[in-house]
């Protein structure tokens, strides 16, 4: 059996992806600062590369539907809808999705493990991004372990903001992951934590910064 990458290993590459794709960008456009205004996926594409780098790389998914995340994840896999309907999730996609990495004797047998939802310029508490969050809790959240393989869910980011702004970076975030651990707290048998955050200050243009906040069953 192919060994999956623990959350270190994960998160440290998506945190690497994020920053490749903020200077790749700052390179090819000139502009120091806004990743913000890179073309969607930009990002995904970044953390997919980095997270393949690894020497146990699980497979990757892009864009894989709550449903076929479900279906690949829940021990009955014909579940998924009552499931959906319990947890009133509506059908939606995931930005990225990791799963063992095995050879398959069907096109039915994938094991998903990991969750992703990836956003650029993240400045302030959204609905949106709130309620990304409460998607990964809903598909997240069990009585028991072997309930679901899904291990955790990440809601990575990358935020930047002009010198000019009134609300500095550290205010920003404070406010966002306090909006997220009142969601999280909602619900039961979670917990999350808070990696990256490291504010980089650029001289008269602003700063800009790369988060990853994590939830995880508490078992």
């Amino acid at each position: 059996m192919h060994k999956f990458p623990n959350q270190e290993e994960i998160i440290d590459a998506v945190t690497r992806g994020i920053r490749t794709a903020k200077a790749n960008y700052s390179h090819w456009t000139a502009d120091e600062l806004y990743l913000s205004y890179a073309p969607a996926k930009f990002l995904t594409i970044h953390v997919s590369q980095e997270i393949a780098k690894l020497s146990n790389s699980p497979e990757i998914f892009i864009d894989a539907t709550v449903a076929d995340i479900l279906r690949c994840s829940l021990p009955n896999r014909a579940g998924f809808r009552d499931f959906m309907k319990e947890k009133y999730l509506t059908q939606d996609v995931m930005c990225l999705t990791l799963d063992e990495r095995f050879e398959h004797k069907t096109d039915n047998d994938s094991i998903s493990r990991v969750i992703m939802s990836i956003k650029n310029g993240v400045r302030n508490v959204q609905e949106e991004y709130k309620s990304e969050v409460e998607k990964m809790c809903k598909m997240l959240e069990r009585e028991r372990q072997e309930d679901s393989t899904l291990d955790y869910g990440v809601f990575a980011f990358y935020l930047d903001i002009s010198n000019s702004a009134r609300k500095k970076t550290q205010k920003r975030l404070d406010e966002i992951i306090e909006s997220f651990d009142k969601i999280v707290s909602s619900h039961k048998n979670l917990k999350s934590n808070f990696k990256g955050g490291e504010i980089n200050i650029i001289d008269n243009i602003g700063e800009w910064c790369v988060g990853c906040y994590i939830i995880e069953p508490t078992f």
